[in-house]
């Protein structure tokens, strides 16, 4: 079972999408997907069609008391309207994790913990997790072998990055093996300056890390989540989905060779 977290200390940067588009190509090639919102904001969750504000079980249980077993983390698990993708939704209660980990060993790994005893249920992992580095974050990068970072092709969204890379720094000075990352440039637009300028920057100082596949503007995205569906679902043939299929061959050769 291979896990993939999506962060940025950035928001709007297109996390979620990035997400819904890998999860939905995933699937369509045939492979069992959990998809798993660690953001408070619950905007994977409502997605798929779900209210964060009214669900009494979510990924907040795995970070509340004894850690759940197998039967006890597949009740938490809700449908996507997708047969092969399965769902670990948020709840706002997850906007609360922060103070009540004050103190508490071990809270950084419950993520990872939990998923290793769903090993043989899924194939793929996709983690969304929020914006801001604390323990979700932490629990997310934990958990993964490779980690995915949405840029948007804008200024401000470059100087986010910075906080970002220290961020993956700080947390491979603890792992036992590094984190790798693929920097994924997101609402790209040709056409203006400032999306060119910041795409040769990315190149100039992320060489090894950025990814060749770049995810234009395309309003098809926003046409997806409009009906809750996958974007391949959609338009299987969008600029979008293009993309983002292009990323995912390289990141499944990537995964070949390790």
């Amino acid at each position: 079972m291979r896990v993939w977290s999506v962060a940025n200390q950035k928001g709007g940067v297109g996390k979620t999408t990035t997400v819904v588009t890998l999860a939905g190509l995933l699937a369509g090639a045939g492979h069992r997907v959990l998809a798993v919102d660690l953001d408070p904001h619950g905007s994977l969750t409502s997605y798929f069609r779900h209210d964060p504000d009214e669900l009494e079980r979510s990924a907040f249980d795995l970070f509340s008391g004894d850690a759940p077993d197998r039967d006890r983390l597949q009740a938490l698990l809700l449908p996507t309207g997708h047969e092969r993708i399965a769902l670990l939704p948020s709840s706002t209660a997850l906007a609360t994790l922060e103070r009540r980990a004050v103190g508490k060993e071990g809270m950084g790994l419950q993520v990872a913990r939990a998923l290793r005893r769903l090993e043989g249920e899924f194939d793929y992992v996709l983690i969304d997790s929020p914006p801001v580095l604390g323990v979700l974050m932490v629990n997310a990068l934990a958990a993964c072998q490779h980690l995915l970072v949405p840029v948007q092709t804008e200024y401000l969204a470059l100087k986010g990055l910075e906080r970002m890379v220290r961020s993956i720094a700080m947390v491979n000075r603890a792992r036992k093996r590094k984190l790798e990352y693929s920097l994924i440039p997101t609402f790209y637009d040709r056409r203006t300056q400032a999306s060119v300028n910041c795409l040769r920057e990315l190149h100039r100082e992320y060489p090894a890390q950025i990814a060749d596949a770049v995810v234009p503007v395309d309003t098809k995205f926003r046409n997806a989540s409009v009906q809750g569906l996958v974007p391949s679902r959609l338009d299987a043939g969008s600029r979008g989905v293009a993309a983002y299929a292009k990323l995912l061959r390289s990141l499944l050769a990537r995964q070949m060779q390790d």
